[in-house]
């Protein structure tokens, strides 16, 4: 039985250039990507890591990324070491110039932590996310929004700054896919399973074996 294209190769469809399975692709060692999950570029993939923005090494956040997310062109991550203080009198980051600056450097400087997209989600393109933002499981962020706090499990968003638009399922429904983590099943149990995956039928997928 087939389970569909392997994690490991970088082109899953057949005869293009510009859908890759991310994972493959990324050089930075603080750039963390799971299985399947896929970034499309109009021009070039490669521009991925170009996209994930003041990710220098002093900060030492981490980029963080599920399984099974579709990720579109243009996307943007905005990382912990474009932040300035802002508690100071000025915005301006003196210490970072040196020669004579550094006497004002702290003892921290601002960092919201890790950036962390969960599994199975959607970014739209041209999308911006913000330092130490967590996406949970499922959910959707529409193209263009502005992400600057943390976006539930099957939630919906969109704007600048991006808001709740709706959830995708009820409640309880939310709970039980979540804990049903079918993303985390071995790939033949994915592939004996898709009609209730790519279903909206929770029995079925309860069943799923």
């Amino acid at each position: 039985m087939n389970n569909g294209p392997s994690p490991n190769q970088q082109y899953p469809l057949p005869n293009q250039t510009r859908l890759v399975y991310l994972k493959n692709i990324i050089k930075n060692p603080n750039i963390i990507v799971g299985d399947y999950t896929y970034y499309d570029d109009f021009e070039n993939p490669e521009n991925f890591e170009r996209n994930v923005l003041y990710h220098f090494d002093f900060g030492g956040d981490q980029l963080i990324i599920g399984k099974f997310c579709s990720i579109a062109s243009d996307v943007k991550f905005i990382m912990n070491g474009g932040n300035h203080r802002t508690d100071w009198f000025t915005n301006y980051p003196f210490p970072v110039f040196g020669l004579g600056w550094e006497v004002a450097m702290p003892e921290s400087w601002p960092n919201k932590g890790d950036t962390i997209i969960s599994n199975d989600v959607w970014i739209g393109y041209g999308a911006t996310i913000m330092p130490g933002i967590h996406v949970g499981d499922g959910a959707i962020i529409a193209s263009q929004s502005v992400v600057t706090r943390s976006v539930e499990p099957y939630t919906v968003v969109g704007g600048n700054p991006a808001q709740e638009i709706r959830k995708r399922f009820e409640k309880s429904i939310i709970q039980e896919l979540l804990e049903i983590c079918w993303w985390d099943w071995e790939i033949d149990k994915i592939t004996r399973n898709l009609k209730a995956i790519c279903g909206s039928d929770i029995d079925a997928l309860r069943k799923a074996t």
